[in-house]
């Protein structure tokens, strides 16, 4: 159990980034060809990674696990 409960953990940073690039690129936009989709997608990564990344604040602070 504590196995899949750190695995479901680790997914949150996924899910965040997947859900910002739905909410600022996806949700009402309209693509010409795969192209133009990759085109964009390249060119939202480079701008978030330049102007919306921050690292992950890690707030844990009691024992580690024991398995």
């Amino acid at each position: 159990m504590a196995h899949l409960l750190l695995r479901e953990h680790s997914l949150g940073p996924v899910e965040i980034w997947f859900s910002i690039l739905v909410r600022r690129l996806l949700k009402r936009a309209s693509f010409t060809s795969t192209a133009d989709l990759r085109q964009q997608l390249l060119a939202f990564i480079e701008y978030f990674n330049a102007h919306l990344a921050k690292p992950f604040k890690w707030t844990y602070t009691g024992k580690p696990l024991t398995v």
